[in-house]
């Protein structure tokens, strides 16, 4: 991959996002805006907001709970997330390491086992860090965010941890062999900071270095050389980039035994400025704005195209000598391209060998390349064609690697593959969490408004009546050129399909799927297909008789959680369920609520006249009307969501129910932009979010 690139309501919670004073983004509006009567609600952790969020809570929570089979539902949710015949995933970092969570350990335990010990049904673990008795010891509500271990020994690691799962993170200095914090060892203070280590005593580091060290996105618009020893605010400063920009950061990119030093600046969400660092200089490198550094190898860096560049295709990836680069006389070489409904998902580096993972009609596959006489030879890694597959603990020490495997009916599986023959060692597979005898997956194509075909996924019963009468929930997300494939899912398994239900993946523009044209085809001023063609996948189920809009309803969240508020303010009629969650909705004031300037390069600029008259038309905010009946909608979001604001989902509930509209509205007060941060809360919101489509669709 690119390098780039409690359900309880009011409780000990909230009195450590006051004690923290958590940073609310309030700006000064365009005209139009400022008569909103409801940007009060943008003030994350104020009184009135906070009361009105309760009163919202309460009533909500009760109406859904009290659906018949809630109960069902939430149990048979939490069994499932802290059922210990998980997969524990691993990383390797000389042993192998795994982050688990279980009824046991809320919060989670950091741990590790050896190769030997991982292919035992019940490996023998060794504790490293136990993030609950942190949190305890410490009286901080800490999730774990993720941690970066120091080339070769892993020794050395920074641990990123938020208060109640936002993207803000303190990062400490860890030891792996002492298994504590590093006394007097590198510590950031909370900030959406940017680390990354050169050597054992330096980091580059972008940070909250005080006014206007931050982009306009909230993300560190400086970047700084840390030593050892030294306070934070003695780093030096090696780039600072524009506050329109979304971020800068430094990173290393690793060659074998070779480190690269680059600095970058990302004017938009999808263009890059990249600088190699050496010597104490900064050197332009010149590189497509628009393309992907996915990494160098054997002296070579590779790039993803996402348009076309002297000659060769848009989503290929290319190759040029990185020293050549470095100098201003890289000559480019053409290594892949994709085909016209395949496209390259994913790239991996071993000792010898680069992995490719293509996405072939949304199906994945894996190949093998070596060179072979200043020529690239091909071998295919087999597995089955029907699902999806994701390749990590690639080592340049080593050819072996491990493999993930999954579709809509088989339970994740992985699998170490030996590097000498492609042979599989199945190491790891997940029991079957629900029957899945009785169901079929197939893969229908529904014609959009511009005659575009809409791939997609219906999983249902054998022995389904094509009658309109069954409950289905449509599934979409579209943007940011995120694929999504085959994947299992053991709650949509028991609490959808086992009750009864179809469950649907609409691959619609926006997203990855067939590689950077399906994205752009969906960008700015034509966002509005990706709309169209999720409504024409509904039509499509509606037509084969597989579901009725009495009987559909649709989900998304984020980005997709802005799909499903402009497709039911497009369509009110289309859908009768509609699950909204950590949801965009007023796209008219999303560039000034936190991460939101970031994603202008996504949806446009809406402070320009001429975005927003584009936009206007489809800001779900702006286009619900008094007078219109809608579905009534379930509204899910999280007050330590510091990525896509709260106030979108709270706004839009304030401004329906003054219009009439019957709505529901539930937000944890814990797990940032994921909406939870235990499996506890992610039970009771998964639980709540079934129990109201069952009481809209049956």
């Amino acid at each position: 991959m690119t390098p780039e690139k409690g359900f309880h309501l009011f409780d000990n919670t909230f009195k450590t996002l006051k004690r923290l004073s958590i940073p609310v983004i309030i700006t000064a509006a365009s005209t139009s805006a400022a008569a909103d009567d409801y940007q009060w609600l943008e003030d994350v952790l104020g009184e009135q907001p906070l009361a009105w969020v309760e009163a919202q809570n309460s009533q909500s929570v009760a109406q859904i709970t009290a659906y018949p089979g809630y109960q069902e539902l939430y149990e048979n949710t939490l069994a499932i997330l802290n059922s210990n015949v998980r997969i524990p995933d691993v990383s390797k970092r000389g042993d192998y390491y795994n982050f688990w969570q279980d009824a046991q350990h809320v919060r989670g335990l950091m741990r590790r086992t050896t190769l030997e010990e991982y292919r035992k049904e019940n490996p023998e673990w060794e504790t490293v860090l136990d993030v609950d008795a942190l949190a305890a010891s410490e009286g901080m509500a800490w999730v774990y965010k993720g941690i970066d271990c120091l080339y070769p020994d892993y020794e050395l690691c920074l641990i990123d941890l938020s208060v109640g799962g936002a993207d803000a993170v303190v990062t400490r200095e860890f030891n792996m062999t002492s298994k504590a914090f590093v006394e007097g060892g590198f510590h950031v203070p909370e900030s959406k900071s940017r680390t990354s280590w050169i050597d054992k005593d330096t980091l580059f580091v972008g940070a909250d270095f005080g006014p206007g060290s931050l982009t306009d996105s909230g993300y560190p618009r400086i970047t700084k050389i840390w030593q050892r020893g030294t306070p934070l605010t003695a780093a030096q400063t090696l780039h600072e980039g524009n506050t329109t920009s979304v971020s800068i950061i430094g990173y290393t990119l690793r060659d074998g035994d070779n480190a690269h030093y680059v600095v970058q600046e990302t004017p938009t969400f999808f263009t890059t400025l990249r600088w190699a660092y050496r010597d104490g200089q900064l050197i332009r490198l010149d590189l497509p704005l628009d393309a992907a550094v996915l990494g160098i190898f054997q002296g070579d860096i590779f790039v993803e195209l996402k348009s076309d560049w002297q000659g060769m295709p848009q989503g290929a990836i290319i190759h040029a000598p990185y020293d050549a680069l470095v100098s201003g006389i890289a000559d480019f070489s053409l290594f892949i391209a994709p085909a016209e409904r395949a496209s390259i998902s994913g790239i991996n580096f071993t000792g010898s060998s680069i992995l490719l993972t293509w996405l072939d009609n949304v199906r994945s596959r894996v190949e093998r390349y070596r060179r072979v006489d200043d020529k690239w030879q091909a071998t295919p890694v087999e597995f089955s064609a029907n699902g999806a597959i994701s390749i990590f603990n690639t080592d340049r020490d080593s050819e072996d690697f491990f493999v993930r495997y999954q579709n809509f009916l088989v339970p994740p599986t992985v699998y170490r593959v030996d590097g000498s023959n492609l042979q599989s060692e199945r190491l790891k597979g997940l029991p079957a969490m629900f029957d899945a005898g009785g169901y079929v997956v197939e893969q229908f194509e529904s014609t959009s408004a511009d005659g575009t075909k809409i791939p997609y996924f219906s999983v249902h019963s054998r022995n389904i009546k094509l009658d309109g009468s069954n409950p289905t929930l449509m599934y979409g997300y579209g943007g940011f050129e995120i694929s999504y494939g085959p994947s299992y899912s053991a709650t949509i398994g028991r609490n959808w399909l086992d009750q009864g239900g179809v469950y649907v993946l609409a691959n619609i523009r926006g997203g990855g799927e067939f590689g950077p044209k399906w994205h752009q085809a969906a960008l700015l001023h034509n966002r509005h297909k990706a709309f169209e063609d999720f409504e024409s996948v509904a039509e499509d189920l509606i037509t084969r008789g597989i579901t009725s809009s009495r009987h559909l309803g649709m989900q998304g969240g984020s980005n997709g959680g802005l799909l499903v508020g402009s497709v039911f303010t497009r369509r009110p009629n289309l859908f009768n369920a509609v699950v909204c969650q950590v949801p965009l909705l007023d796209m008219q004031r999303y560039n000034k609520l936190l991460a939101g300037a970031s994603w202008m390069g996504e949806y446009g600029n809406p402070d320009i006249a001429e975005d927003w008259a584009y936009i206007q038309t489809y800001s779900p905010y702006h286009n619900v009307k008094a007078d219109v009946k809608y579905p009534q909608v379930f509204f899910a979001t999280s007050t330590r969501d510091d990525r896509v604001h709260p106030g979108h989902a709270r706004k839009m509930v304030a401004k329906m129910a003054d219009m009439g509209h019957d709505v529901l509205y539930f937000e944890n007060t814990e797990g940032g932009h994921a909406g939870s941060a235990n499996n506890e809360q992610r039970a009771r919101v998964n639980a709540m979010v079934y129990a109201y489509l069952w009481g809209e669709l049956r």
